[in-house]
C-alpha cells in the first residue's frame, strides 16, 4: 500500500488543533490540582511553590528537548515542536480569560484531561511535530530503536509522579496517576508505525 503524505495545510491546521486540545487538557489538570508526568507535570508541580505562570516554567522546562530535536530528529520537527510548545504556553495561560469552571471534581479532571493530553499528543506525532519533553525522547526512541512512545512516555510520567508523592495528598496523587495511564494508554495504542502509514518528509 501506498504511504501518503499530510499535505502543508494539513499539517498545521491538526497542529493548531491539537494545541487547542493539549492546552484544555492541562487546564482541567489545573483546575483538579492535579499532576502528570513529563515536562508538563514538572511546570504544574514547579507553579505550586513558584507563583510562576505554567506556560513560563513550561517552555523552559522544554528548551533541552528543544535542542535535542534538532539535532537526533529533524530541523522540521524541531521547528514544529518550538512553535508548538509555545503555542501551549500561550494558551493554558490564558484560558482563565475565557472560560473558568466554578467546581470541577478531581476525578473529571484526571479522565478528561488525560484523555485531551493523550488524543493531542497523538494528533502532534502523527504531523511531524510534539510538545517537546519527554515527548520528543520518546518519539526519538521509537523511531531509533522501535520502543513504543507511549511505553517510554510510561516510564518517565511514573518517575515525576513517584517523585512528587510526598508533595500532594494521595487522593491527588491517586488521580494524578489515573490521568498520566490514560495519557499514555492512548498513545500507546494509536501511535504505532506498524498501522499508521503516514510518513513525513525531513
Amino acid at each position: 500500500m501506498e504511504k501518503i503524505k499530510h499535505s502543508a495545510l494539513e499539517d498545521v491546521i491538526a497542529m493548531a488543533s491539537a494545541c487547542f486540545i493539549v492546552a484544555q487538557g492541562v487546564f482541567f489538570l489545573q483546575q483538579g490540582g492535579l499532576l502528570t508526568g513529563g515536562t508538563t507535570g514538572l511546570a504544574l508541580l514547579m507553579g505550586h511553590y513558584t507563583g510562576l505562570s505554567f506556560g513560563k516554567l513550561y517552555f523552559a522546562c522544554n528548551l533541552p528537548f528543544y535542542f535535542m530535536a534538532w539535532w537526533r530528529i529533524s530541523r522540521r520537527f524541531a521547528l514544529n515542536s518550538i512553535l508548538c510548545g509555545g503555542a501551549v504556553s500561550v494558551m493554558v495561560d490564558h484560558i482563565p480569560m475565557f472560560f473558568t469552571p466554578a467546581s470541577l471534581d478531581p476525578a473529571y479532571c484526571a479522565v478528561i484531561g488525560g484523555l485531551l493530553l493523550g488524543v493531542g499528543m497523538l494528533m502532534l506525532f502523527r504531523h511531524h511535530a510534539s510538545l517537546g519533553g519527554i515527548n520528543v525522547l520518546a518519539v526519538y526512541c521509537q523511531e531509533r530503536f522501535g520502543v513504543k512512545a507511549g511505553n517510554v512516555q510510561m516510564v518517565f510520567d511514573s518517575a515525576i509522579l513517584i517523585a512528587s508523592f510526598f508533595m500532594v495528598s494521595p487522593w491527588i496523587m491517586l488521580w494524578s496517576v489515573a490521568g498520566a495511564v490514560i495519557i499514555n494508554m492512548v498513545l500507546t495504542m494509536n501511535h504505532r508505525n506498524d498501522r499508521y502509514l503516514v510518513v513525513y518528509a525531513k
